[in-house]
This record gives structure tokens, sequence and C-alpha cells, in this order.
């Protein structure tokens, strides 16, 4: 089963997005600040994680930081999960991001249909040789 871990401070945001994930097969692990998400990374050792950039204790892009600085985490693919707007991508994929997904264009009012549609498609990159360079 694919562990992901979910960094994301608005609780509605997280709980709903969680249960979505949940519900599409997932195992789900999810965290309200970035000192939590960080924390959590390094024990979990998650496939993939859906961080937002706007985090209580540590922002977004400080946890994007030290995940890839840490030899325990670099390898995890880090998709940057925000309501900043695209034009923001090419820098957070130099600093190490996977991939970027903004909140507007996944119109999770609506449903998470988009979201585990976006979800699938990257994790469908990651087994093509992006993600972990391990034989798991």
């Amino acid at each position: 089963m694919i562990k992901i871990l979910l960094a994301e401070d608005s609780k509605f945001l997280r709980v709903s997005t969680a249960h979505a994930l949940t519900r599409a097969g997932y195992e789900v692990s999810s965290a309200a600040d970035g000192e939590e998400a960080l924390r959590m990374a390094r024990e979990k050792l998650p496939d993939l994680i859906l961080l937002d950039m706007l985090l209580p204790k540590m922002t977004g892009l400080d946890v994007l930081a030290a995940l890839k600085q840490d030899l325990t985490t670099e390898w995890i693919p880090v998709v940057i999960l925000t309501g900043m707007s695209q034009k923001n991508a090419a820098k957070l994929e130099a600093d190490g991001a996977f991939a970027f997904l903004e909140k507007g264009s996944l119109e999770l009012e609506k449903g998470s249909t988009k979201l585990l549609y976006e979800v699938q498609q990257i994790i469908a990159k990651i087994r093509g040789g992006a993600g972990r360079s391990t034989t798991a």
C-alpha cells in the first residue's frame, strides 16, 4: 500500500483530503504544521508527501529544504499542494519539489476527483523511476 503524508493546516481540507485518499486505497498520515510534517516524514518514511506551503511553526518551503538536506528523506517525492500561483512551480521544483498542484485548479470544494486523478498520475510517474531509488 502506498503511504502518503499530507501536511495541511486547514482542518477541513486535511480531514476531507485524508478521507478521500484513504477511500482510494492509500495509507494516509496527516500533519497540521511544518514541524509535525518533518517529524512524521522522518518517522514514517512515506512514499509521497503532499505539502502545503503556508504552514504554522515551519513553512512548507522550510520543510521541503529540510527534507531534501536529510539523507533519510531526500528521496521522498514532495508534491506542493498550495493556493499559490502556478508561476511559483519552477522555483519550487528547482528547490526539490517533485510536482506542484494548485488548490484552485483541483476544485476541492466540488470533491476529490481531480485531486485523486492527479495523485494517481504522480504515483505513476514515481513508479516509472523518478521517485525512490530502492528495489522495494
